[in-house]
């Protein structure tokens, strides 16, 4: 196991957990609280997050289960996987089958021969981009619990993953929107939760973003408007870029109405 991995395995499961320690002690009341998703509650958001773990850990570990689950998508691709969450949002132990889902993929993925990819939705995923890739999904979905249960929710440089996947999907975004991605790479310095400068691209160039490193990463993952973020674009394709980036696979969502 890599460096990266472990990494992001450490903060993958330190995500889990924040989670999990706010749901735990729900009433049933408190499982069916709506969140800012449309339609979902609490329930709802963390039976997503058991079902695509059990899902990933299917597709790092059987073939034959892995190819059931495409089959169902294909026969039903816009609402699958939300028909999913509804259903494993029933279950009356969902909180220890999150728990239990979250720790196989865990170690499936520690234990995944490096330089391999497993397949998945989109392009097949190494390791360190399932988990990458997990993690700011549990970050995302974390958000709307927070936030239906009235809990603030703190940032930390766990967030570095997310941000990272959210420049790196920059070109993903531009095609989702039937667009062709600028040639040219944009520098990006972004201000980490705890005060450190977060920076991609050449130093040089010609169109720039700044801001905080928590906004971009809810941007990104569509849990604010552009309008209610302290980001700033220099440039045209930038600023064209904060209207349509997405680190999320699959098509994309509404977005959240400005505050």
């Amino acid at each position: 196991m890599t460096d990266v991995l472990t990494q992001v395995l450490a903060d993958l499961a330190a995500e889990g957990e924040r989670l999990d320690a706010l749901v735990a002690g729900l009433d049933e009341a408190g499982w069916r609280t709506p969140t800012p998703a449309a339609g979902w509650d609490v329930a709802t958001q963390v039976a997503h997050l058991a079902w695509t773990d059990e899902v990933a850990l299917k597709a790092a570990t059987d073939k034959q289960a892995w190819d059931a689950v495409v089959l169902g998508a294909l026969a039903d691709p816009e609402g699958y996987v939300d028909q999913q969450a509804l259903e494993v949002a029933t279950d009356a132990d969902l909180p220890g089958r999150w728990r239990r889902s979250r720790q196989a993929l865990h170690a499936a993925l520690a234990a995944y021969p490096h330089g391999q990819k497993m397949p998945w939705f989109g392009p097949p995923m190494s390791a360190t981009s399932m988990a990458t890739a997990r993690l700011m999904e549990t970050w995302a979905h974390s958000l709307d619990v927070h936030e239906g249960l009235g809990v603030e929710v703190e940032d930390t440089d766990r967030i570095r993953h997310v941000a990272h996947l959210g420049v790196r999907t920059r070109d993903f975004a531009y095609a989702v929107h039937g667009l062709g991605a600028p040639a040219e790479e944009f520098r990006i310095d972004l201000v980490s939760p705890s005060g450190e400068q977060w920076t991609w691209g050449p130093d040089d160039a010609a169109q720039t973003l700044t801001g905080s490193a928590g906004d971009f990463c809810r941007l990104v993952t569509q849990r604010v408007h552009r309008a209610d973020t302290d980001l700033v674009a220099a440039g045209p394709d930038v600023d064209r870029w904060l209207d349509i980036a997405q680190a999320f696979a699959g098509q994309p969502g509404e977005g959240r109405a400005p505050r």
